[in-house]
Formats: C-alpha cells, structure tokens, sequence
C-alpha cells in the first residue's frame, strides 16, 4: 500500500471514514484521537497502522493524506498545519463555522500543491450523480426551481447526538449546519450556488437539545438569480426521506435517495420514467468518496467538492443563521369589518425575535 492515510478523529464519523479507506483496499490506515477509549477501540475493531493522542505526536511521522473528521472550529487550524507540510486533505463538512482563516488556507494549498476535498458525500451518491449529468446535458433546458424535502428520525440514526457537537452552533452543530447544509450544496450542485436566501429555523421536537431541529429556506441560485429554490428539512419525522425535484424549461429531475433512484418526466409524459441505481449501504457512498479522493491526490480526475465550493456552502450556512436570528418577517393580522363582509388581511412588516426555545 503506497498512501498513508491519517484519520483525525475518531467519532462516528471518523470511524466510517476510517473503515471505508480501508475498504478501498488502496491504503493504510492510522488514527489520532483524543479519547483513550476511542482509540483502543480503533486498535481492536480495525486493521489500524498506528494511534495518536494528539497531532502533534501524529505530525511526527509521515503522511500522504488525512482526514479532518473533529468538530468544525477545529478544520481551518488542522488543515493550515497539515497542508503547510504537503499533506493532501479530506475535510469534514462544514468547512467550518465562520470564514476565519480560509484565505490563508487557500494560499498554502496553492502553493504547495494540496489536494483538498470537503465531505459532501452526497455528490457521491450515484442516483443524484445520474441526475445531474441529465440535467447538464440539457435534454430538458434551463432549470427554472429546485426544491428539497428531507426528513429523519435523528435521534435513531444518531442516538448520541445530544453528547457531541451537534448540540451546539458554536462547534458546528444543529440542524442548519449538520444536516440542511447537505441539502442545499446538492442544489447547489445540481442548478448553481446560492446569490441570496432567506430562512427560518427552531428547536420542534428533538429531545436533549435546544438548537434548531426544523429548517425552511427560499433561495435564488446563479448569479442571476434565475432559479428560485425551496428547501425544508426536519430531524423527527418517522420516514427517512431525501427528495430533490428540478423543473427545468421542457420537464422535471427527481432524485429520491430513500428510493435509490431518479426520474424524470418531459412535458408530454404522463408518467415518471424511473432510474433505478442501486446501492449495497450507506458505506458504499463514502468508500466512493474515498476512491475519488484517492484518484484526485493521484491526478486522475478532479475532486467532488472543492475548497470554494466549501466556501461557498459555508457561506450559505452563515446566511441561514444570520436570516434566522433576526427574520424579516411580515407581520400578517386579521381585520374583520361588516358582519356578512369577507375578512380582510392587513399586512404590516413586523420584526420577530427569535424563538425561546431555541
């Protein structure tokens, strides 16, 4: 095996990453993670080269690639560190949670000719891929809307999720940067990057937590702002659902991951023709993952998600926090005149403080 892979941080998700590189049978495999019993368990459960406590001691030796799967405060400084040293990167979604740093970044990759990736492993995924070579080949025209829907029980899929980062903004966590930010960069990936958005966001339903669970967002994508988007997700529904639906100038794109496939309709269709495309579990998207980015450190093909596309997704969540945080909503109150008269609806713009509950 001719690359070393470093995985630093070994959650959930670094576990996967972990497990899925060594699935592509291409590398070898060491972990750097804090936890003691973390990393015995990566000792025991994987074929793992070698375990660190910390970067420091991880940097020490040498290393071909990493993945940065710690929470998101911690992604720019780890990646500075390792990209100063020629180190390629596979970086944890979101980039991070505010733009610090990521000029500085950029200008060290650059110079030392750092491949970077950021981990929106939906454009893996080989249904909304399908999907989207479609629609760039234009059979339909111009997209004209893009709308997501998307719906789990969180807590079942990620029973610890309310002792980890997720229960806090500041580390990267709640519903706006966890989970809808997958959504809206497949979007952005499917029509062009958001130019302007609006969004509402709570806590609804998840227990042990208080940051948002539920997402609604408008958005304008291009810079032209040509096509209108719609995005909704929640984290407490019982079915498990991704659904993206692009109607484009002469028929409509739908994905549906729940379903493992895409469909599409022209105009004088009356029916969904379906594209069934099949996938064995949810690992199989990562190890692609894994394979693309091994491919792009050996300059085969070009990563799937860039550092500016990564950017630019970061930016989108800073927009929704901002938009939710201070909405601007219009006030809508009910004005009833005669008694037999219809009801009049009397609109008023109106500045709404965020919810207690959140």
């Amino acid at each position: 095996m001719s690359c070393k892979v470093l995985v630093i941080g070994f959650g959930s998700i670094g576990e996967r990453h972990a497990r899925c590189f060594l699935k592509t049978g291409r590398c070898s495999v060491s972990v750097c993670e804090v936890s003691p019993e973390l990393r015995r368990r990566a000792e025991v459960e994987y074929d793992i080269e070698k375990s660190y406590a910390d970067l420091d001691a991880a940097m020490s030796d040498h290393y071909d690639c990493a993945v940065i799967a710690t929470p998101a405060p911690f992604h720019i400084p780890m990646a500075t560190r390792l990209a100063e040293v020629g180190v390629h990167l596979l970086i944890e979604k979101p980039l991070s949670v505010s733009l610090d740093g990521i000029e500085g970044l950029k200008a060290i990759v650059a110079e030392n000719r750092v491949v970077v990736s950021v981990g929106y492993t939906l454009r893996c995924n080989p249904a909304l891929a399908s999907m989207r070579a479609e629609l760039q080949a234009g059979r339909f025209g111009h997209p004209l809307q893009v709308t997501g829907a998307v719906g789990q029980r969180f807590a079942m899929f990620r029973p610890a999720f309310a002792e980890t980062y997720f229960a806090k903004r500041a580390s990267g966590g709640g519903a706006i940067q966890d989970a809808i930010t997958h959504l809206v960069n497949a979007g952005e990936w499917l029509v062009g990057p958001v130019s302007r958005l609006m969004a509402d966001a709570d806590h609804q339903a998840l227990p042990g937590v208080s940051v948002e669970d539920t997402v609604h967002v408008i958005a304008r994508h291009g810079q032209q702002g040509d096509v209108l988007g719609v995005y909704g997700l929640n984290l407490h529904q019982a079915p498990n659902e991704f659904t993206i639906t692009v109607v484009a100038e002469t028929g409509v794109y739908r994905v549906e991951l729940h379903l493992n496939r895409w469909s599409s309709m022209s105009d004088s269709d009356t029916k969904w023709e379906h594209h069934p495309c099949p996938m064995d579990d949810r690992d199989q998207m990562y190890v692609d993952q894994a394979v693309a980015f091994l491919d792009a450190v050996a300059g085969d093909i070009p990563v799937r998600c860039t550092l500016e596309e990564a950017e630019q997704s970061l930016r989108v969540n800073l927009a929704m926090l901002r938009s939710v945080d201070n909405p601007p909503w219009l006030e809508v109150t009910q004005r009833a005149t005669e008694s037999r008269s219809p009801v009049i609806m009397a609109v008023k713009p109106a500045r709404v403080q965020p919810s207690s509950k959140r």
